[in-house]
């Protein structure tokens, strides 16, 4: 089998590349050989008649890599086994074709965010916890060109003028990339990692973050069309709980989804999934989260999912919640269901219109039903902290009733019947009275 062959066979199969047999430093010169293969791969890129640009991922290419890695090692007299020369194929081809030294890192399931701080400094977070990885790239040049791979796949760009970017792996797993002169520390690239089999249910009980009564209680409120927000910080898992309660829409349901990067793994087949677009390197072709929103509302949606609210556009979703459009969800940053609820305020008046805060409220009253609220508590774990129905108005306040709460490690109920029954009611949908019992 070609040399080649092997290292893709090797990576598919997603074997631990760190295998501590073939020791650190693999043999004594590999740094100089690994430079005078890379080099000369490289070189072969540029003399090429056919190079169409920075397109390495060919057949051409890959043919290319693996004939010059074969003829230098052939070269070469390398005291070293068979595993330790295919070690040295394997980051080249990294280097040259893939993500260089982060690639073992994106194979390695355990681990959910990777934290590029410049050239020496990987940061990984392995079960809620950052530690710093023992790899890293050759130099600041080594991660720009890491990052320009990166955006450039889903046509995006950065340079100096345009210095930060999200963008997405073609796992679905979300990117943001920073370079100077905003980064003082130089190239940052920071990559949440989306599971190779999507979180299920069974999966969030099995973790403690939820429990079977409140899933069931959620899956009845998804099925009566209740409009539906996720709240929390910073990776407390609010694009994975939407994407769990977006798997309860019926299959008969027309779904469109509005993200800036697109991660929601649905499972329907009638799903229209759209993207925000930043603008090009002369500054036009910008396309927003509202304008799609409005635009999504001119498609028939059944239902209408918004990733994450941040701006104006929040002011179009409360209006397509308000006016026929049921069953639409999102996800806010907030740090309580009374915090998002002024989050929403601020966002809403971001719209460039002059509304009354009053109005504002009464919008956000009408239109929410519930908002579920999450946590990453400090032992790194992600729960469920509680659920919260929006009743309605009194005065100029939001009301909200909790009705259920983690608390003293769990999940309880409060003892309160949500007032919103009649609308599952009327949607076929019964709830069980002993799910509500303290």
């Amino acid at each position: 089998m070609a040399l080649f062959e092997r290292i893709k066979k090797d990576l598919e199969s997603e074997k631990d590349i760190a295998n501590p047999e073939i020791g650190l430093d693999y043999f004594d010169n590999f740094v100089e050989v690994k430079e005078k293969v890379h080099s000369e791969i490289i070189e072969t890129f540029k003399t090429s008649s056919d190079n169409p640009g920075n397109k390495v991922d060919s057949q051409l290419y890959r043919d290319e890599i693996t004939k010059s890695i074969e003829e230098i090692l052939g070269k070469e007299s390398i005291n070293a086994t068979r595993l330790q020369k295919e070690r040295l194929a394997k980051e080249v081809f990294n280097d040259v074709a893939g993500l260089g030294p982060i690639e073992p890192l994106l194979a390695d399931d355990t681990i959910t965010e990777i934290m590029v701080n410049g050239a020496k400094k990987i940061y990984i977070e392995r079960q809620g916890r950052i530690e710093l990885s023992n790899v890293g790239f050759r130099d600041n040049d080594h991660v720009l060109q890491v990052i320009d791979r990166i955006v450039s796949s889903v046509g995006r760009h950065i340079d100096e003028s345009s210095p930060m970017v999200d963008a997405r792996l073609k796992d679905g797993s979300r990117v943001n990339a920073i370079i100077r002169p905003v980064s003082l520390a130089g190239p940052v690239l920071t990559i949440r990692k989306f599971a190779r089999d999507p979180i299920t249910v069974t999966d969030l009980v099995d973790f403690g973050s939820i429990t079977p009564v409140i899933i069931k209680f959620l899956e009845c409120c998804v099925k009566a069309r209740l409009n539906i927000i996720v709240t929390g910080g910073t990776g407390s898992g609010k694009t994975t709980f939407l994407n769990i309660l977006s798997g309860f829409i019926p299959e008969s349901e027309r779904i469109i989804t509005i993200e800036d990067a697109a991660e929601l793994q649905l499972r329907q087949e009638h799903i229209i999934t759209l993207e925000s677009r930043p603008s090009n390197t002369e500054g036009h072709g910008r396309i927003t989260i509202r304008e799609l929103v409005r635009n999504a509302l001119r498609m028939r949606p059944d239902r209408m999912i918004v990733g994450e609210v941040r701006s104006g556009e929040t002011l179009d979703m409360l209006q397509a919640m308000n006016t026929g459009h049921d069953g639409s969800m999102t996800t806010a940053h907030a740090n309580s269901p009374r915090d998002v609820i002024s989050r929403l305020e601020t966002m809403v008046l971001m719209a460039g219109i002059e509304i009354p805060v009053k109005a504002i409220r009464q919008q956000i009253s009408s239109a929410l039903d519930l908002i579920i609220h999450q946590s990453r508590l400090r032992d790194g774990s992600r729960k469920i902290v509680s659920v919260t129905e929006v009743v309605g108005m009194e005065g100029d306040v939001v009301t909200l009733q909790d009705l259920f709460i983690y608390k003293g490690g769990k999940h309880k109920a409060t003892g309160i019947y949500p007032g919103f029954v009649d609308k599952l009611s009327e949607a076929g949908v019964v709830l069980n009275e002993t799910w509500f019992k303290k």
